[in-house]
């Protein structure tokens, strides 16, 4: 079997060194953890690549809600795949469905098509999709490198069956990346009972706010930081070198 990897969901540059500190073989590069992730700025994209050895995927996502997107938004994602391919980043990460649920590979193929020689991974909107195993072979078509996915279930542990079976599908076309949920408390039984040797955490910890003062009027402004926590990495990443 191939050496087990550990991509992590960072949401800064100060996420992104502890989770590179911690052991992560790869960053996936976003912000708005709490929405699902959506894109990074430009200036952030290109701050953390100067400061990163280990591989670098930015998150192509324009807004929250649904993968169903018009012209312009296609047009937005574009334009920041190409920002990322100038700026040296390793890969992108992107999905787009119809409105039926189903991967919309006319609307996918421009946006593979720029990304050039970067990697790409096909995210969760491969979960909301009303056929996992029709969407995979799409996603394979397409020619993208891997595709993350609880299962088309809330966690990756409660979709592991599904995983697994994707897995099985996959052959070794694409390689099935497990997401959502994952812990340095659950990944190795999560590696068994898939056999997938990519994984995605975003190893998160809520910091506490250093303002002396906030507005009381105003709370849900007052609150701290979500960042990659590096001991959680850190377990994350020995959780599967310890495998055999």
């Amino acid at each position: 079997m191939s050496r087990r990897l550990l991509e992590v969901a960072s949401n800064s540059l100060a996420s992104a060194l502890a989770a590179q500190a911690g052991g992560a073989d790869r960053i996936e590069l976003c912000t708005g953890l709490e929405l699902g992730g959506l894109t990074p700025s430009a200036a952030q994209i290109a701050q953390v690549r100067e400061r990163l050895s280990i591989p670098l995927y930015v998150l192509i996502r324009p807004r929250a809600g649904d993968f169903l997107y018009g012209d312009d938004e296609l047009e937005t994602m574009q334009r920041d795949i190409e920002t990322c391919l100038s700026l040296g980043c390793d890969g992108v990460v992107f999905g787009v469905l119809d409105a039926e649920g189903r991967v919309d590979v006319a609307r996918c193929r421009p946006l593979l098509s720029t990304a050039g020689g970067m990697g790409v991974t096909f995210h969760r909107a491969f979960d909301m999709a009303r056929d996992l195993p029709q969407a995979l072979d799409d996603v394979v078509a397409l020619g993208a490198e891997r595709v993350l996915t609880s299962g088309g279930a809330a966690s990756a542990v409660s979709g592991a069956e599904m995983i697994r079976r994707l897995v099985v599908q996959a052959a070794g076309r694409i390689v099935v990346m497990p997401g959502a949920g994952v812990h340095s408390t659950n990944l190795a039984a999560l590696a068994v009972a898939t056999q997938a040797t990519e994984f995605h955490a975003s190893a998160k910890v809520s910091l506490a706010s250093h303002m002396a003062w906030t507005n009381p009027l105003l709370g849900d402004m007052a609150g701290g930081e979500i960042r990659s926590d590096e001991h959680e990495v850190r377990a994350l990443a020995q959780a599967l070198s310890s495998m055999a």
